[in-house]
């Protein structure tokens, strides 16, 4: 498909990368959504919890679910997964909200938790859902790590149910290892402390349950993103190192697998993506991928009002134009 000009412009100090980000990961007030929590049992004997939201227009129980994934050490509670569940849920779909396994606010009961690209436990809550035999269509929306584990799902050798009409990845860090070393740079070291933060507490968190696994050599040994996948990511999901997971887990080799219609909307000034993360000539080649690269909006960060952002308006239109 060609690559879509975007209708979005960010006004005044929005139009900076860095403030959109932080304005809309701390500061942007929540959104009010009732949510209520299930949980999911997986055939490994672990577990996820889902926080589902439903339909809030008068007279209407839909029969169109949109699975929500979050990004690195988020969860269904965070503002942009909120706001996103709003607007879907007054547009007529009702929501799942997956908590990628230790994010619920609950410790999982394996040594190995979530990745980027670990698409079991999304094939499982769709599995689930397709069980019900209730709804019709099914909409797969993913930010940040959340964008490029759905991508990667879509393009896998897997068959993919009928009732999947279409996904949007949002601020998707597709090439790994290109998101990595844009992280790495000083502008980023303040995303990159709070991200080291909550996962070296994961780490302890698990220490406890896994000491024939885990210990505090190790931990003071993870100063960066790269020490933690190397020490705990990568052997725990069955990589050699670090290098391995990024490229086995990158969602862009699997893009030209997709065989449904996806929107990825990452803007130019995302701090936290690399230029291997802009698929360009993929999308221009392939008739499922929608690539819409907006000049501002930060990571996850594009904001119209606090009660509405352009992603999540724009989530519900594509969504909508796709059934």
């Amino acid at each position: 498909m060609p690559i879509i000009r975007s209708k979005f412009k960010a006004k005044g100090l929005f139009k900076s990368g860095h403030f959109s980000t932080i304005y809309s990961a701390k500061i942007r007030p929540i959104p009010k959504v009732v949510q209520v929590r299930k949980r999911l049992e997986l055939a490994d004997g672990d577990f996820v919890d889902i926080d589902w939201s439903y339909c809030t227009a008068k007279g209407v129980k839909s029969q169109k679910v949109a699975i929500l994934l979050h990004g690195l050490e988020g969860d269904a509670q965070r503002v942009y997964m909120q706001g996103q569940a709003r607007v879907l849920n007054q547009g007529g779909w009702d929501v799942a909200g997956l908590n990628h396994r230790g994010c619920s606010g609950e410790e999982n009961r394996m040594y190995l938790s979530y990745n980027s690209g670990r698409t079991q436990d999304l094939s499982e809550l769709i599995d689930h859902i397709l069980s019900q035999d209730y709804y019709l269509k099914i909409a797969l929306v993913g930010f940040s790590l959340g964008g490029n584990l759905l991508l990667k799902y879509l393009g896998e050798p897997r068959e993919i149910s009928h009732k999947i009409v279409a996904g949007v990845a949002i601020s998707a860090p597709v090439d790994l290892q290109s998101s990595l070393d844009s992280l790495m740079r000083r502008e980023n070291i303040p995303y990159t402390l709070i991200f080291m933060r909550d996962l070296r507490n994961k780490y302890k968190r698990k220490m406890k349950l896994f000491p024939e696994l885990m210990s505090k050599e190790k931990l003071s040994k993870i100063r960066t993103l790269l020490d933690f996948d190397n020490i705990y990511t990568a052997p725990a999901h069955g990589f050699d190192n670090a290098a391995q997971y990024y490229q086995k887990s990158s969602a862009k080799p699997f893009l030209p697998n997709i065989k449904k219609p996806v929107l990825i909307l990452n803007a130019a000034n995302d701090s936290f993506l690399g230029p291997e993360c802009y698929p360009f000539q993929v999308a221009k080649q392939h008739g499922n991928i929608y690539l819409e690269v907006p000049e501002t909006g930060g990571h996850v960060g594009f904001h119209l009002t606090n009660a509405e952002y352009y992603s999540e308006l724009r989530v519900l239109d594509f969504l909508n134009s796709m059934l």
